[in-house]
């Protein structure tokens, strides 16, 4: 069982995949009458999505207009979108040697078709 097991692992293939995860951190409405949309967003969020730009506390989000509104009638929601690693093991594929192509001429055919009667 061990060298199953070790051979398997001698056969994965470690990958780190970079991927956008989105953190969704609030909500929000249209104000009835203007162009403006009011979200409600937790401090503890905010802090823990901020990041540093020349000496500068700075949070980058996103704001996207959902497909339908959720049961507390939000029609927005905000997140912040964020590249993050993570390590997938992939099986190594073998390596494919080509096949040969066979040289098969065509001949004539002398067979008659099932269901002709040679007269």
């Amino acid at each position: 069982m061990v060298l199953i097991t070790l051979a398997y692992k001698l056969t994965l293939k470690t990958t780190a995949m970079k991927n956008f995860v989105k953190n969704y951190i609030g909500k929000g409405k249209k104000v009835e009458g203007l162009e403006i949309i009011k979200i409600n967003f937790k401090i503890e969020d905010l802090v823990k999505f901020s990041h540093k730009y020349k000496d500068e506390d700075y949070i980058s989000l996103e704001i996207a207009k959902l497909k339908s509104p959720d049961k507390f009638g939000h029609d927005y929601t905000a997140y912040v979108n964020r590249l993050e690693e993570s390590e997938v093991n992939e099986p190594v594929k073998p390596v494919e040697t080509p096949k040969k192509k066979r040289n098969t001429s065509k001949k004539a055919s002398n067979d008659v078709p099932s269901g002709d009667i040679p007269f």
